[in-house]
């Protein structure tokens, strides 16, 4: 089944973390299903043991993949999750991102965890450089827990780099958490190129441990919560792509969790947004 897009509402995709469980042809076809148009895949791991699939250039996963992207009328936006920490080395994860090219997509999730910033800046843009070869950009992800806690410290990350290639990450959670507001955005607009939308409730966590539980379990879907998506996407505008992430908590269907995200991420761009 196609996707179908409102007429109001942009392109909008959905992270792989949404549905993680699902393999990424299973994924695609829900995703499709749900009104998508758009997926994020997780074809490295985010953290030690979290899942993830591979993908690997000339393998039949690939290839029956790329048959339901085209017959779904879907494509991959980006590819999660590298974590640029001390022991980070661009060349070991080469194999990713040509399988991330192979199957034709455009951007490279990371976050930034090392407190050594000119190693960090230096790795990143080894990054980039790679990417760049294989046609692909990549996105600095601030998360409260890490080095790269806020999003001034991924725009400083992008220039620091000096890569053309780079850009900011925002994520409404991460956002709005860790100091983001809507004036800091639109100076930086120009930086940001990718905004996974969410939603939460209540005070901010506070300590490391709630910030991860927050995120991986704690996020609602947007509009279901206190953030200013509306007013976020306002601000955003047709400046940066736009997709949902929420992982799937409870016993629902994986194809109802993301029906009833991609409603709610569409009630954002009606005419009284």
């Amino acid at each position: 089944m196609a996707a179908v897009t409102s007429k109001s509402a942009p392109l909008i995709g959905v992270a792989h973390f949404s549905a993680i469980l699902l393999s990424p042809i299973e994924f695609a076809k829900a995703a499709a299903c749900a009104g998508f148009s758009r997926i994020g895949l997780r074809l490295n791991p985010a953290f030690p043991g979290a899942p993830y699939y591979e993908l690997p250039v000339g393998g039949s996963a690939a290839r029956e993949l790329k048959t339901v992207l085209a017959g779904e009328g879907i494509e991959v936006f980006d590819i999660e999750f590298f974590v640029i920490d001390p022991s980070f080395d661009a060349s070991s994860v080469e194999a990713t991102v040509a399988a991330a090219a192979n199957i034709r997509a455009r951007r490279l999730s990371v976050c930034g965890d090392d407190p050594d910033q000119a190693r960090l800046a230096s790795n990143f843009s080894d990054l980039c450089g790679l990417a760049d070869r294989y046609g692909l950009a990549v996105d600095i992800e601030n998360m409260g827990w890490r080095v790269i806690k806020t999003f001034q410290d991924s725009v400083n990350l992008v220039k620091a780099s000096g890569a053309r290639n780079a850009g900011a990450l925002v994520d409404g959670v991460h956002f709005f958490r860790n100091g983001g507001t809507l004036a800091s955005l639109r100076t930086e607009i120009g930086r940001v190129r990718h905004v996974q939308l969410c939603d939460v409730t209540g005070p901010a966590p506070m300590t490391p441990e709630e910030m991860i539980t927050e995120a991986r379990g704690g996020r609602f879907a947007p509009g279901e919560g206190e953030l200013p998506l509306k007013e976020l996407v306002a601000a955003v505008d047709s400046s940066a792509a736009i997709s949902v992430e929420v992982p799937l908590a409870g016993s629902a269907p994986p194809e109802t969790h993301l029906k009833h995200l991609y409603d709610r991420a569409e009630e954002l761009f009606g005419p009284d947004r």
